[in-house]
């Protein structure tokens, strides 16, 4: 596939509300670095010669451009987000342009972007009109129930990752969908409008910064790749 027909949207635009630090985690240091330059230059390593469209909170555009400059990195298109993770996709899905053949959605604070893992989603797409990366759950679940909970078969369940991959007319047509509570991630999107979307084997490394730790535990996985 023409990697030129291929965008990415890399969505940026949370407080990091829960991760207990004075800025949103894409932006704290790791390595020396913001956490989201890491995402978009893996980013623009897996998939050379496509674009990327970088949804940010509008109170920090001016403070990325200051980081682009502090760091001499180059800053992707911008496009400025909403008041939901669903309202920022479609805001960067509404100025991409008719020629797009695949849409990729990808969390801002994924540094670790893994080029095998978005081939192989990439090439789902053969067969599907979406694909999303997945990985075993290791912990042990329960199902919470008016009497209390009860243990469930963790076989039976898969942990979602991102970026999440998509034909780019499906895509476009499931987000002209009205927003509903149950949009907790694109492929839930693709759902509605009656696509299903294939499960791609996904990388143990591609953690989502939630918390503080999190930022040692993806320098510790960057220095095995």
């Amino acid at each position: 596939m023409n990697a030129q027909h291929i965008y990415n949207i890399i969505v940026a635009a949370g407080s990091g509300s829960r991760f207990g630090a004075a800025l949103p985690k894409q932006y704290c240091l790791m390595n020396g670095r913001p956490v989201l330059m890491y995402t978009i230059e893996n980013m623009r390593v897996a998939l050379p010669d496509s674009h990327i469209v970088l949804v940010l909170n509008k109170d920090f555009v001016d403070y990325w451009a200051e980081l682009c400059e502090q760091y001499s990195f180059e800053s992707p298109c911008i496009v400025v987000g909403g008041d939901s993770r669903w309202q920022s996709v479609k805001n960067a899905i509404d100025t991409i342009p008719d020629d797009a053949e695949v849409i990729t959605v990808h969390d801002g604070a994924r540094p670790i972007v893994d080029r095998m893992m978005v081939e192989r989603l990439i090439a789902a797409l053969n067969d599907a009109p979406g694909a999303i990366p997945v990985v075993s759950v290791t912990d042990s679940l329960r199902q919470l129930n008016e009497q209390g909970s009860v243990p469930v078969d963790r076989a039976l369940y898969k942990a979602v990752q991102t970026p999440q991959v998509f034909q780019a007319e499906k895509l476009i047509e499931a987000y002209s969908l009205p927003f509903t509570p149950t949009f907790t991630d694109d492929a839930s999107v693709m759902a509605a409008m009656g696509y299903e979307v294939a499960l791609v084997e996904g990388d143990t490394y591609n953690i989502k910064i939630t918390n503080p730790l999190d930022i040692e535990i993806a320098q510790l996985y960057l220095r095995q790749r």
